[in-house]
């Protein structure tokens, strides 16, 4: 028998975490540094639509997605003090890749180096950092001081700014920068909140 699916799975509730969870996990990409759009998954139907056009004049400088079968919840807010709840969104992933991967809608393995304690209206919104597997430039990194300062940075930026029209007050602050181990506890934490919310006992 082949190993296949008769219909393609929804990205949030029909993938797994990843391979080797919390350090190797799935990446469903919804958008990319060369997308002026912003797109997302659709989460009643899993495909993919166009949320809104990028208010300002920056682009995402890495991939962007989510983790499969993981949700912000009350875990998640917990290790964000500044935030009154999480965003109820499965948890944000970005993908730093050697080559240009110039189309979402798609899977890859990341490894997890680190992330953002970010917080937008008053919710936890945490962006998990990680690199594309086997990269042949990005793949041996193992911790968020293994990324250059800039590209962080940017990250830092965009986030903070990419809802934002020009000139209107920020809604979003990142708290912190957090490395592999911390990142680690997010993703087991948003993986606890998704079990208990859609695989209750």
């Amino acid at each position: 028998m082949h190993d296949f699916r008769e219909w393609r799975p929804h990205p949030w509730h029909g993938l797994e975490v990843g391979p080797q969870p919390p350090t190797l996990v799935t990446a469903y990409i919804e958008i990319t540094p060369f997308d002026l759009v912003k797109y997302e998954v659709d989460k009643p139907t899993g495909y993919l639509k166009v949320d809104r056009p990028q208010q300002g004049a920056s682009s995402p400088p890495t991939l962007y997605g989510f983790i499969p079968s993981t949700y912000c919840g009350p875990r998640v807010a917990m290790l964000s003090p500044g935030a009154t709840e999480a965003d109820g969104d499965p948890l944000d992933i970005c993908v730093v890749s050697e080559r240009p991967i110039t189309r979402a809608d798609i899977i890859l393995t990341a490894r997890v180096v680190g992330g953002l304690r970010m917080i937008d209206d008053d919710e936890a919104d945490d962006k998990i950092i990680g690199v594309l597997a086997g990269d042949p430039v990005w793949g041996g990194a193992t911790d968020l001081d293994d990324l250059p300062v800039a590209l962080v940075n940017r990250l830092e930026h965009y986030f903070v700014t990419y809802k934002n029209m020009p000139g209107a007050p920020l809604r979003a602050r990142v708290e912190a920068r957090y490395d592999m181990a911390h990142a680690g506890t997010v993703i087991e934490a948003a993986i606890a909140d998704y079990d208990e919310l859609f695989r209750p006992a």
